[in-house]
This record gives C-alpha cells, sequence and structure tokens, in this order.
C-alpha cells in the first residue's frame, strides 16, 4: 500500500474490511499543504525536509481533493507527542519515492489465489467485453477490430475498438496513421435510432495518404450515413491551461483561510471562471446530442489529441441521451470505456508525472455530471456521494485505474501482459494460456474500500426506474429519427452547420456538395441553441415533446450552480445539513449534533457556555470549528 497518514478521534474503531474509507486517512500524494498551528499567530508551512521551529498545537493538513483535517494536540499527556507525530509526517513525505505512491496496491480478500474473482464492471480489457458491449448497443454495421492488440498502432488507444465492419484490418492500419497519435476514427457509441457517434484525433496534415487510404478514412468517417456531421471538439471549450488555472482559481477561493470579503466571494468565484466552462461543455454537449437525436447519421468529435474534450464531450452526450447510462453500473462503464480504456492521460492532468499539461479534465467532467444531477435529479441512480467518492478516487494512488496515462501503461504495470508482452520483453518466448485476469484493486471494487452503509449511499432515493426502460437501448426509434439529406457533409462550428466540400484535408479538386435550401441551418443566434434549430425544421413535429430519453440540461445564470459538498469540505459550518440525501437521514444528523454539542458543552468557551441557548439552535461557524478542533487526537502513521 502507498505511504498514507491517519488518525483516529475519540470513541472511532476502525474497520479493518474498508481501510481506505475514513475521512481521517491520507495518502501522502493527495497531501497539499502541511501546517503546523501555535496559538493565533504562528503558523509555519511545513514542506518534505522542513523542520518544525515549535512545539504545535494544531496541524492542519489540506487535501488536495478540497479536504481538510485539522488535528488538535488538547492538554493532558498529547503535547509531547505533537512534535514527533508533526515531524513523522514531514519525514513521511520527504522519503517518499513517487514511483511507490503509484505503485497500487493489490487484492487481499478471497479470489485473489485463484484468479477467479469478475471485476464488477467491465475494464474492456479483452475483445469479449468490447464484443458484448457492441450486441448491447445493437451496433451491427460495426465490428471488435484486433489490428491494436499488440499496442503497434498505438500505445494510447485500448487494445481492441470498434470500426465499421466493412474495412479490414489493413486498411484500418494504414488509416490510422494519417490520425495523431495514430488516434483514428472509431465508434463510441451507437444510437438505437440509428445514428453513430464517433471520435477520433487531428487530421495529420503532414502526410501524403494515396487514394485507397483516402476512400478508408471516408468510408470509417461516414460509417455508412450519407448524413456526416464533423464537430470541431476544441471550438468554444476551454484549453488545457484554461482549465488548470480556473482549478487552481477554485480551489485558493474555497480554503478555509482564503483572503477574499464574503461579500465579494460570488464575483470572486465567477472570476475563476470555473462555471463558464461548465456552461460552455453543457451547452456543446446538448447541442450534440442534438445532433446524435435529431437524424440518422455519422457524428464524428475531433480533437487534436483525441484524449481530453472528445471523452468529456462523448460521456455528457450518453449521458443525456442514454437512460442506461444514467445507471449507477451504466455510468461506471462508460467512464470505464471513454476515458480509462480511450487512453485519458489521468497521470499527467492530475499533476502526478511534474509535466506541464497539468489539467484536471475528468474533475470538470464530474462537475458537470452533478449539475446534471441537480437539474434532473429522478433520471439518475447514482447519487452525489458516489459522484464525491468518485472524485476522491482520482487522488488516491490505491489503484491503478486513475492512475496511468495509457492502458498499455496500466496493462504493464499491473502485470497483465498476455501476448502483446512479447512486443517490449525480448527474450519471452511463450505467452500466458488464455486471458488472465487483472488482479490489481479496480476503481470500481467499491466492497473492498467502503462499509456496505456507504455503499448504500452511492443510490439516488429520487430516482425513478421507469425513466429507463430496460428495453430502450434494444429498440429501434424511427419515430423521431428521420433520415439525413443525400449525400451531405456538414461542420458544426460555434452553434452552427455550415456546408463542407469534402471530409479529408488531402482531396485535390473539391466539389461542392449540391444541397436543397430546405436542409440549410438557419443562422446561429448567441441566445439560440441548435435544439431551437433543429427541433424546427421537421414540420410534423411541430410543439411535440422531445424524443424518448433525451435530456437538454439548462446552461444559462443560476442553473448552473456550485458544488459545495465537493469544494467546501474544508470548511464544516458550510457543510452542515449537506450529510444526508433523505429526511430520515437529517433527523439522525440533527440528532447526532445535538448529542455532539450535550457531550462537548463543557468544552466550549466560558463566554458561549453562559449565554442561554435553545438545543436546536445551529453553532456559528467559530463555535462549531472550536469544537471539531478538540475531537481529533492522532492515532498511527501506517507505512504499508
Amino acid at each position: 500500500m502507498p505511504p498514507r497518514v491517519t488518525f483516529q478521534p475519540c470513541g472511532w474503531q476502525q474497520n479493518q474490511d474498508t481501510p481506505l474509507s475514513s475521512e481521517y486517512d491520507f495518502a501522502l500524494v493527495n497531501i497539499g499543504r502541511l501546517e503546523a498551528v501555535s496559538g493565533l499567530s504562528r503558523v509555519q508551512l511545513l514542506r518534505p525536509g522542513s523542520l518544525l521551529k515549535f512545539i504545535p498545537e494544531e496541524i492542519m493538513i489540506h487535501g488536495r481533493d478540497f479536504r481538510l483535517l485539522r488535528v488538535g494536540f488538547e492538554a493532558g499527556g498529547l503535547e509531547p507527542q505533537a512534535f514527533q507525530v508533526t515531524m513523522a509526517i514531514v519525514q513521511a513525505r520527504a522519503q517518499s519515492n513517487p514511483a511507490q505512491q503509484y505503485s497500487g496496491i493489490t487484492l487481499s480478500k478471497a479470489g485473489q489465489g485463484s484468479g477467479s474473482r469478475k471485476p464488477p464492471v467491465p475494464l474492456m480489457e479483452t475483445a469479449e467485453d468490447w464484443e458484448t458491449e457492441r450486441k448491447k448497443q445493437a451496433a451491427r454495421g460495426w465490428r471488435v477490430s484486433t489490428v491494436n492488440e499488440r499496442f503497434d498502432v498505438a500505445t494510447s488507444l485500448p487494445r481492441y475498438f470498434w470500426v465499421p465492419n466493412r474495412i479490414l484490418d489493413s486498411e484500418v492500419r494504414r488509416a490510422f496513421g494519417h490520425f495523431h497519435q495514430g488516434r483514428g476514427p472509431r465508434l463510441s457509441w451507437h444510437h438505437p435510432g440509428g445514428s453513430d457517434l464517433l471520435r477520433c484525433g487531428g487530421f495529420y496534415t503532414a502526410s501524403d495518404p494515396n487514394k485507397e487510404d483516402i476512400r478508408a478514412v471516408e468510408s470509417m468517417l461516414q460509417a455508412g450515413h450519407s448524413d456526416v456531421v464533423l464537430v470541431d471538439t476544441m471550438d468554444e471549450l476551454p484549453s488545457l491551461a484554461d482549465v488548470q488555472l480556473a482549478h487552481l482559481r477554485l480551489r485558493a477561493l474555497c480554503l478555509p483561510d482564503s483572503s477574499v470579503a464574503e461579500d465579494k466571494w460570488l464575483s470572486a468565484l465567477e472570476g475563476t471562471r470555473w462555471l463558464d466552462y461548465i456552461r460552455a461543455c453543457l451547452r456543446k454537449a446538448s447541442d450534440i446530442s442534438v445532433l446524435v437525436t435529431s437524424r440518422v447519421r455519422s457524428v464524428i468529435l475531433q480533437e487534436r489529441g483525441d484524449r481530453d474534450l472528445n471523452g468529456l464531450l462523448s460521456s455528457l452526450v450518453q449521458l443525456l441521451s442514454a437512460p442506461e447510462a444514467r445507471t449507477l453500473f451504466g455510468f461506471q462503464s462508460l467512464v470505464q470505456r471513454e476515458w480509462v480504456a480511450a487512453g485519458h492521460p489521468f497521470l499527467t492532468r492530475l499533476g502526478g508525472t511534474g509535466a506541464s499539461e497539468e489539467a484536471p479534465v475528468f474533475l470538470l467532467f464530474l462537475d458537470c455530471v452533478w449539475q446534471l444531477l441537480q437539474q434532473f435529479p429522478a433520471d439518475f441512480e447514482f447519487s452525489e456521494f458516489f459522484l464525491l467518492a468518485l472524485h476522491d478516487s482520482v487522488r488516491v494512488p490505491d489503484t491503478l485505474t486513475f492512475l496511468r496515462n495509457t492502458p498499455w501503461e496500466r496493462g504493464k504495470q499491473s502485470g497483465q501482459l498476455n501476448s502483446y508482452t512479447q512486443v517490449y520483453t525480448p527474450g519471452y518466448s511463450q505467452p500466458p494460456a488464455g486471458n488472465s485476469l487483472n488482479l490489481q484493486l479496480s476503481v470500481w471494487d467499491w466492497d473492498l474500500r467502503y462499509s456496505n452503509a456507504q455503499i448504500l449511499q452511492f443510490q439516488n432515493p429520487g430516482y425513478d426506474p421507469e425513466h429507463c426502460p430496460d428495453s430502450w437501448l434494444t429498440r429501434p426509434q424511427p419515430s423521431f429519427m428521420i433520415p439525413g439529406p443525400p449525400s451531405s457533409v456538414w461542420l458544426f462550428s460555434r452553434g452552427a452547420l455550415t456546408p463542407l466540400n469534402q471530409l479529408c484535408p488531402w482531396r485535390d479538386s473539391p466539389s461542392l456538395l449540391a444541397v436543397s435550401s430546405r436542409w440549410l441551418p438557419r443562422p446561429a443566434i448567441s441566445s439560440e441553441s441548435l435544439a431551437d434549430q433543429e427541433w424546427g425544421l421537421p414540420s410534423h413535429w411541430g410543439a411535440c415533446p422531445l424524443p424518448p430519453g433525451l435530456l437538454l440540461p439548462g446552461y444559462l445564470g443560476p442553473q448552473i450552480r456550485f458544488w459545495r459538498r465537493c469544494y467546501l469540505r474544508g470548511r464544516p459550518e458550510v457543510q452542515m445539513g449537506l450529510s444526508s440525501p433523505t429526511i430520515s437521514g437529517l433527523q439522525d444528523e440533527l440528532s447526532h449534533l445535538q448529542e455532539l454539542l450535550r457531550k462537548w458543552t463543557p468544552r466550549i468557551s466560558p463566554e458561549v457556555h453562559s449565554k442561554k441557548r435553545d438545543p436546536h439552535t445551529i453553532l456559528n461557524p467559530t463555535e462549531i470549528v472550536g469544537i471539531l478542533k478538540g475531537q481529533l487526537h492522532p492515532f498511527w502513521i501506517t507505512r504499508c
């Protein structure tokens, strides 16, 4: 297990079956800042290798996941240990090997030795997983390609992916060479009405494809459809540098010791631009959902690297369009397929390599999902607590799920090197028989890290199963899908569709496609969404409701909210009343807080204690912090 520091509050018993679920547990790599405090004025920032200059009365651990742990050393025997405990944490951070921090841990429960344990969510590491998912989506025009089985086409791509039936693997190999990092067009999701959502990297315009390669590329992009829409994913969305800067500003604003005045806090929040970027992502995903849903067509998401915004938009489109993706199992499968297996560089984006390309794109995606959960509470089977657990799992180096940049790196680290091992290991003669299971702990193995009571909170009590009929994904929906215009190629940019001369940039003799005026889109207006334009085209629709299963979120003004439970976890006063999703849960929390108040009343200052207080009155922030400061005691520092 990677190095960790764990504290035990009074009366708390560690559950040995769920060692990673404690709020008082920090992986060293997750500690963003460590401070020692003595009195009201003495504060020392402790970096790896620092020497503590005084005996602290309190240490403050700021987590990179927005958590804040304040550990007070009370009078009565703990003062001599304060210096020793604090310096032990400092030394552990200094001696911690970055490679060790991201080494992952192996399973310790039954099933590891026998190799019979089945992952709770398909890891999309075998051809069988991809074939099962293809059949589930009823993508009959597609097949599982094994061209990248040895990772010799692209190490950032999964070993298997979907390509059109009529395209040979030899054509796939040549065609993918004309795209950035070898990430050619492949299927992300097949809509039950007939449309296909694809994703690919940018065209490698310096290449010189022959006519056969061009035809193969065009055939893969068209995917058997006459109506094709090419979407520039990076258009109108923030760059990686923008996302990183906004997140840094958000973190600084949410710190308990933020210098921003209370009356200027909301304006400072808008100044981070984090909420603006959420608006932009939801709006673009909404428009792409309309493109996929309103006509039978091929919609291609194109991003230069195909590893960041493509995954974000593809995932949001499926959440908006497919009720099955909003179930707990469906959402986990979606993340595994569109982020983990698709090669999102988690380690680099989360700052695990020290590279300059740090940008928490996945955390931006989770915030977008939280916004959808707030706007459509009955349509999602999972709760906010599940999103928080997933948010925190990104920062905890206990699994390889989010701590590698490519599927090749993840498979190599976990020891799951099947037939392709010999490509990278000289002298290896015999591949292992059969497919070995991944024995590393997956992030989806919640039962190995959380208690049953905690896992129950992953379920959304307001979820309405009627919103996700079992047969929705396997039944064609011709009632709301209409064919596109003949042989039409479009570019979707800045909220409008414009006709393209051709799909590929290597064509020497472009010929403008003849498009009937009735198919030309109206000029886009900044306040008009693509849904307003598209739903007005088919005359027989009129004012009919949206197609079944489609959600169109709001993204203007107060419709985008601030995720307080996540970003303000370092402020106990803000979290009051946010811990329970049901009325009964709130009643239990109220009883617990009243009992806590009675228990700690003697510890409150004489001035506060002398006041007459209604037991139902909520403490002010200063009093709450004063109570909570005395609860935690250092228990142990573990290095497993």
